[in-house]
């Protein structure tokens, strides 16, 4: 699967579903499921080093602004058939897209991110990795 690293406070927002676009000074031809993976960079209350979820791409739009050219990557829905999390995997990240194994990537035992299950398994599995 394509991986791409990305602080782990805006992963972290990717995840819940609060940030519907990742924006990059560069476009891509890739739609599809794209590990996010959390940078090593330790942020208080976040979970580093870690990827925690598939963002499902859709769609790339440039856009420009007064700061110049940039790239909306648009992320699918948390839903059966969109985005969805992830058994935590530890990752070493990398810069720009790269490759991780599908066989380490286990989806996570619900699909409603808003689910008592949800909250149940981010306390018991996701919580004890924050930094």
């Amino acid at each position: 699967m394509k991986a791409l690293s990305i602080r782990s406070d805006y992963a972290a927002e990717i995840m819940h579903g609060t940030k519907t676009e990742e924006y990059r000074t560069w476009s891509t031809k890739y739609r599809g499921d794209l590990l996010i993976c959390n940078t090593a960079k330790k942020i208080h209350g976040f979970v580093p080093g870690y990827a925690l979820c598939v963002a499902k791409i859709i769609d790339v739009e440039q856009r420009e602004d007064d700061n110049g050219r940039y790239y909306a990557w648009k992320i699918a829905p948390f839903t059966k058939n969109g985005s969805y999390w992830i058994d935590p995997l530890p990752i070493k990240g990398q810069l720009g897209l790269f490759n991780v194994d599908d066989r380490l990537i286990k989806r996570a035992p619900f699909t409603e991110i808003h689910s008592r299950s949800a909250k149940e398994w981010l306390e018991k599995v996701v919580a004890p990795l924050r930094y």
